[in-house]
């Protein structure tokens, strides 16, 4: 069966590469904790306000 989880985060000026990690660190600690074997495909965007970037969604597409 093929899942779909998705993860998102804020993003703050000068902070990025920290939330990014963040990001990376919940990706992965999900997948160890559902002991996911195969990854299909991970994606990212952007949302957008006036001001620029203000989040990012990250999705996770996996086998079960």
């Amino acid at each position: 069966m093929i899942k779909v989880k998705t993860f998102t985060n804020e993003l703050k000026i000068f902070e990025t590469k920290k939330e990014l990690d963040e990001l990376d660190n919940a990706v992965n600690s999900f997948i160890e904790a559902h002991e996911i074997k195969k990854v299909i495909s991970v994606s990212d965007t952007t949302t957008a306000t006036d001001e620029g970037s203000a989040g990012i969604i990250r999705v996770l597409t996996f086998e079960v």
